[in-house]
């Protein structure tokens, strides 16, 4: 009997570890065939050996045209976004989680709802909008509708992180002179700098791999993010250039890993609260 209970649990087991290796080889293989085919000039859609490692594709798109200013456009759109909606879903979150009022519940459940809205159901009203108030083919228009379409998350996330800083140590600076604001910028910001990374990387990684909104709003090619500038790479009639292709996925992807990394250090630490409302 409790063989036939180990042989269980160990068929289990296997069955499990299967299945994983399965969901990861589905995530792998895309990732071996950009390195793969970035090296292969006569790159195609299986994933193979490379006839001959080459560095002809990088030569080919590692121009001011192709790589450089729609990189340069990505990172003003998703740099300026990025701090946009960090700013502004702090100072949103802010109130929600240090005061308490009747309009709490609701207005939660209202950004609650707007993260399930999809973009596109609302494309076309704000491209009227854009069109009508002189915003449409600017970058300062595009990165306000990035901002604003992330800032529900953003708010929902930063609310959750605020509340696990002890609203004590606030209390200690409002008794020495500080204003709320204050002890926002100087206390409960510092010590929620994992939540702060989160909702960073979290909002940068979203516009920065947003086709839609840029291909919508942005109407002069030298303003066009990397994003959409990757469609250049998908010809006329099925021919892709797939060497090209990725080697261009590969240095598109460079800022998010190096984002990732500079602030891995963040979101692996916990809050920096050890005994400060203890004693």
């Amino acid at each position: 009997m409790a063989l036939t209970l180990t042989t269980r649990r160990t068929t289990r087991r296997l069955a499990a570890d299967a299945g994983l290796l399965v969901v990861a080889a589905a995530f792998v293989l895309p990732l071996v065939w950009v390195v793969l085919s970035a090296l292969d000039p006569h790159a195609g859609l299986r994933v193979k050996t490379p006839d001959g490692l080459t560095l002809d594709n990088f030569d080919a798109i590692l121009t001011p045209e192709i790589t450089f200013t729609p990189l340069v456009n990505s990172m003003i759109l998703c740099g300026g976004a990025t701090l946009l909606t960090v700013v502004c879903a702090a100072l949103a979150a802010y109130p929600l989680s240090r005061f308490r009022s009747r309009f709490n519940r609701p207005f939660l459940l209202t950004i609650l709802f707007a993260t399930s809205l999809p973009i596109t159901a609302i494309m076309v009203p704000v491209y009227a909008l854009f069109v009508q108030v002189d915003l449409i083919d600017t970058m300062h228009g595009t990165i306000f509708f990035f901002a604003a379409s992330q800032l529900p998350f953003a708010i929902w996330l930063m609310k959750n992180f605020m509340d696990g800083v002890p609203k004590e140590l606030e209390e200690a600076a409002w008794t020495d002179g500080a204003s709320a604001f204050q002890s926002l910028i100087r206390i409960v910001l510092p010590l929620m700098g994992p939540g702060v990374a989160v909702v960073t990387v979290f909002s940068f990684v979203m516009m920065w791999g947003n086709f839609f909104v840029p291909f919508m709003l942005l109407l002069t090619p030298d303003q066009m993010p990397a994003s959409v500038s990757i469609n250049d790479f998908f010809g006329n009639r099925g021919m892709v250039a797939y060497g090209q292709l990725a080697a261009f996925s590969l240095v598109y992807s460079t800022p998010v890993i190096l984002l990732y990394v500079l602030i891995a250090r963040r979101l692996g630490g916990g809050f920096a609260l050890g005994g400060a409302v203890k004693g």
